[in-house]
């Protein structure tokens, strides 16, 4: 059956034989080890890591056509999750932590990073990730203070996260091609990271803070804190600084403040 790919769903093929080999060596996958693909497409990946006899192997797909495709084409070699993967609970798919692979659709790459970090309570589901983004986005996530980049993805995602750029990959290593550069990064979690109750505080205090990026902080610390001034002065913060000026580790410590007085 041939696959016509689904712009709807943002299906890029990743067909470069030499880029998926250079992929699955990144994780030393051994017969203990607990594998998701989120996206697998026509099992170009999935071939690859099944060579690895993986313990047990899920994948999460929501296309019909292309579940039939990976049913006649692995068997039950592997154990297909149909479901749009925003929607499930990673935590009910194993007991044992995951070593994760996507080729993530470019239009909800970021919604489903942040759920992931989001979501997460105390301990992860998973061991690491290996995530294919729009280079755009990647940089995003990468991205260091004080950069034109740097903003709420990188501070959300570095938060409990080590994040390693691993490479770029040319759009001609996909099809259809797509219009733009994709990059490689690979996600494991921090064995020590400043602790804050609710990570959806962290997410509501970036988003206040980056929706006035060009304007000085001064003004979202004036909707989140009455006493702005005595909180700015406690962590030794310029409220004439923007956005992008401050360090993720100042975020956190804003985060923790808010939560102290809500407490």
């Amino acid at each position: 059956m041939r696959i016509k790919p689904k712009k709807s769903l943002g299906q890029n093929f990743l067909i470069d034989k030499n880029i998926i080999k250079k992929i699955v060596e990144l994780e030393h996958i051994n017969s203990d080890d607990f594998i998701l693909e989120v996206g697998p497409g026509t099992g170009n990946l999935t071939e690859f890591i099944l060579k690895k006899n993986p313990k047990k192997f899920f994948v999460i797909e929501k296309d019909k056509n292309l579940i039939e495709v990976l049913k006649k084409k692995f068997e039950d070699r592997i154990n297909i999750i149909e479901n749009d993967i925003l929607k499930i609970s990673e935590n009910e798919i194993s007991d044992s932590q995951l070593i994760v692979f996507g080729n993530l659709p470019y239009n909800i790459s970021t919604k489903i990073l942040t759920k992931w970090i989001i979501s997460t309570k105390k301990n992860y589901w998973f061991k690491s990730l290996v995530l294919m983004f729009q280079k755009e986005v990647a940089n995003r996530i990468i991205a260091k203070v004080n950069s034109t980049n740097y903003g709420r993805l990188s501070i959300i995602s570095n938060w409990r996260l080590n994040v390693e750029k691993v490479m770029d990959i040319s759009s001609s290593c996909f099809y259809p091609k797509p219009k733009v550069e994709s990059t490689l990064l690979k996600f494991t979690p921090k064995a020590k990271y400043f602790s804050i109750n609710y990570s959806k505080n962290l997410e509501m205090i970036t988003r206040i803070f980056f929706s006035q990026r060009r304007k000085k902080i001064k003004n979202s610390f004036k909707k989140i804190f009455k006493n702005y001034r005595t909180i700015s002065e406690k962590l030794d913060i310029d409220l004439n600084l923007r956005p992008q000026n401050i360090s993720s580790e100042t975020y956190y410590k804003i985060t923790k403040e808010y939560e102290n007085l809500r407490s």
